[in-house]
């Protein structure tokens, strides 16, 4: 069994600062794809940020400049260092990961999910 736990949520003023980290244990064999992902109220949960297991990254446009997706392979965990925030961050953002199990069976998996506020 695999999960992974998330942390660092919280309420934030608009133009301040976040971390959130998220890590994985288990029965693990090897970490693919780490990422976050979020949804606000009404709308569709979209990809934030990923980054694979070379260090290579991608953005959300909107996240673009302010937020930096990490990770430490050693500790199976991801970080999200968000900066500069706006109200239209606000959402509950989930940790997911592409994991191999012991059983060499690779899936998706995710966290219970955290919410972050900003406030205007």
């Amino acid at each position: 069994q695999v999960q992974l736990v998330e942390s660092g949520g919280g309420l934030v003023q608009a133009g301040g600062s976040l971390r959130l980290s998220c890590a994985a244990s288990g029965s693990i064999y090897r970490v693919n794809a780490m990422g976050w992902y979020r949804q606000a109220p009404g709308k569709q949960r979209e990809l934030v940020a990923r980054v694979i297991s070379d260090g290579s990254t991608n953005y959300a446009d909107s996240v673009k400049g302010r937020f930096t997706i990490s990770r430490d392979n050693a500790k199976n965990t991801v970080y999200l260092q968000m900066s500069s925030l706006k109200p239209e961050d606000s959402a509950v953002y989930y940790c997911n990961a592409a994991i191999t199990t012991t059983w060499i069976v690779t899936m998706p998996y995710w966290g219970q999910g955290t919410q972050v506020t900003v406030s205007s």
